[in-house]
C-alpha cells in the first residue's frame, strides 16, 4: 500500500469517466506512486468527491487522501447503514461532524461510531502537486490504467 494515497493500485482512479475526469479536472497526483484522485469540487453541490458516500470501503480509501489532504488532518471513514440495511463508507473530518450529519440524517445510523479505517496522523509529503494534467500525460496515465 503506498504511504501516501494508501492504495495497492498507482492507476486504479479516476473510477468514473477516467478520461473525462483527467482532461476536465483538477487532480491530486500522489508523490510517491503518481497515483491521480480527483480533488475537483462538484459545480451541482459545491462538495469535493471525498465528501460523498462510497459503496464499499476500498473506493472509500481511494478518495480518504484528498480528504486529509485538503483539511490538513487524518480524516476517518466510517461505515453508515441506512433504514433500509444499505450500506455505505463517507468520510468525516472528525467525529463532531458525524454526530452532525447523523443528526440530520434520521434515516440514517452509523452502528459502530468509531472510524473503520483512519490513518494514525496527518503527514504531508514533498511531490505531492495539484494540478490539472497535460495531454501528454493524460495519455501516458491512461496507457498504464490498460496494461
Amino acid at each position: 500500500m503506498c504511504q501516501e494515497c494508501y492504495s495497492d493500485d498507482s492507476r486504479i482512479t479516476p473510477l468514473l469517466n477516467p478520461l473525462e475526469c483527467l482532461q476536465n479536472h483538477t487532480q491530486y497526483i500522489c508523490g510517491i506512486c503518481g497515483r491521480c484522485i480527483c480533488i475537483e469540487k462538484d459545480p451541482k453541490r459545491g462538495l469535493q468527491r471525498w465528501n460523498f458516500p462510497f459503496k464499499t470501503l476500498e473506493i472509500a480509501k481511494l478518495y480518504l487522501r484528498t480528504a486529509d489532504y485538503t483539511v490538513k488532518t487524518n480524516c476517518a471513514i466510517y461505515e453508515i447503514v441506512n433504514e433500509k440495511g444499505r450500506k455505505s463508507y463517507k468520510i468525516f473530518v472528525n467525529h463532531d461532524e458525524l454526530i452532525n450529519y447523523l443528526s440530520k440524517n434520521k434515516d440514517k445510523q452509523c452502528l459502530q461510531m468509531k472510524p473503520i479505517f483512519q490513518q494514525n496522523c496527518y503527514q504531508e509529503f514533498t511531490n505531492t502537486q495539484i494540478r490539472k494534467l497535460t495531454s501528454k500525460e493524460i495519455s501516458k496515465y491512461m496507457e498504464e490504467r490498460h496494461e
